[in-house]
């Protein structure tokens, strides 16, 4: 009997133990299967970049795959809605950018909410975008450009990656401030808006940092302004909108990464060391200064500032510009 009671103990004493230790023992074993990363954007455009030279680092750090996936369309709205309807373990995650706190005031019937629906796990990066024009633009600097534009309302034409893109809310917001009629010329991502900038069948876009790296050293588009405070070092030479001429124009672009809501705490903190471990290393700032950004880590909690403090002032943009859905 004796035996018995003690043999009843020892199963009791390691079930309490069992239970105690199987999140912790759950957590450690994430990742065991491939993790889809899904970017809301065409390839090839300024988030596609960036979450392949992630998904590599962490691939490597983590050693599960992490498979990129473009669900383009709707101003990112199919695929953040896409993560946003997913089961909250971690296996599905999407990058975002500052579309995401862009498309509530342009899209009024989303689907999901951009705060409540997700789980932050971190911001990523930053990035200025840069006003550029064809050659065959006669305007050397943006004054020029104001000027040229004024002269001719409705005749230049901005392109950018689709309805409710940042570059699309970027240009609406350069033509409130500076008061020039400009047409939108909305794209499939921003790979056809580079292209026909470059072929001249539109004149003007604000394009990501790597279109300007790749074409304004070779002569086939003008760099007018970045439309960050301060310049940048890929384009040292370039001046930020408020030295050319536009009092307050402020506007950089920013990356995050989210999880569906519910998801674990845990998994959300290991994504977060991991990645602020990958990004931080020498290789990959390089690879990112390469793609005209910079690394700019948070912690979830930040992150989720961010997005409420920047859906409030994109909001009031749009608002205050009078930009609409074309």
């Amino acid at each position: 009997m004796r035996h018995f009671v003690r043999q009843l103990c020892q199963v009791a004493l390691l079930s309490c133990l069992f239970g105690i230790t199987a999140p912790a023992a759950l957590a450690q074993a994430y990742p065991n299967k491939p993790i889809k990363l899904i970017v809301p954007f065409a390839p090839g455009g300024f988030t596609d970049v960036v979450a392949r030279i992630l998904g590599q680092k962490l691939s490597a750090s983590l050693g599960q795959p992490f498979v990129i996936e473009n669900k383009a369309g709707a101003g990112s709205t199919i695929g953040t809605d896409f993560v946003a309807k997913a089961a909250p373990d971690g296996y599905t995650l999407v990058m975002v950018s500052t579309t995401h706190v862009i498309s509530p005031a342009i899209y009024p019937k989303l689907p999901y909410d951009p705060i409540k629906s997700f789980t932050p796990v971190s911001k990523l990066v930053d990035s200025a975008y840069v006003l550029l024009v064809n050659p065959k633009v006669p305007a050397n600097n943006v004054a020029e450009f104001i000027a040229l534009a004024k002269a001719s309302p409705d005749k230049i034409h901005y392109a950018s990656s689709g309805n409710g893109s940042a570059q699309h809310l970027m240009g609406g917001m350069f033509a409130s401030m500076t008061g020039v009629k400009m047409k939108h010329v909305p794209y499939k991502g921003s790979g056809g808006a580079a292209n026909d900038l470059i072929a001249g069948v539109v004149e003007s876009s604000f394009a990501g940092v790597p279109n300007a790296m790749a074409q304004v050293p070779a002569g086939r588009l003008k760099a007018l302004a970045v439309t960050t405070s301060k310049r940048i070092p890929q384009l040292p030479d370039v001046p930020t909108m408020q030295e050319a001429g536009v009092p307050g124009y402020n506007a950089s672009v920013w990356l995050g990464l989210l999880a569906p809501a519910g998801t674990p705490k845990d998994v959300v903190m290991k994504l977060n060391a991991e990645i602020a471990k990958v990004m931080n290393a020498a290789d990959t700032k390089k690879e990112l200064y390469a793609a005209g950004v910079e690394a700019d880590i948070s912690s979830p909690e930040a992150l989720n500032n961010l997005m409420v403090q920047e859906l409030d002032r994109w909001g009031k943009i749009i608002k205050d510009a009078g930009i609409t859905m074309q």
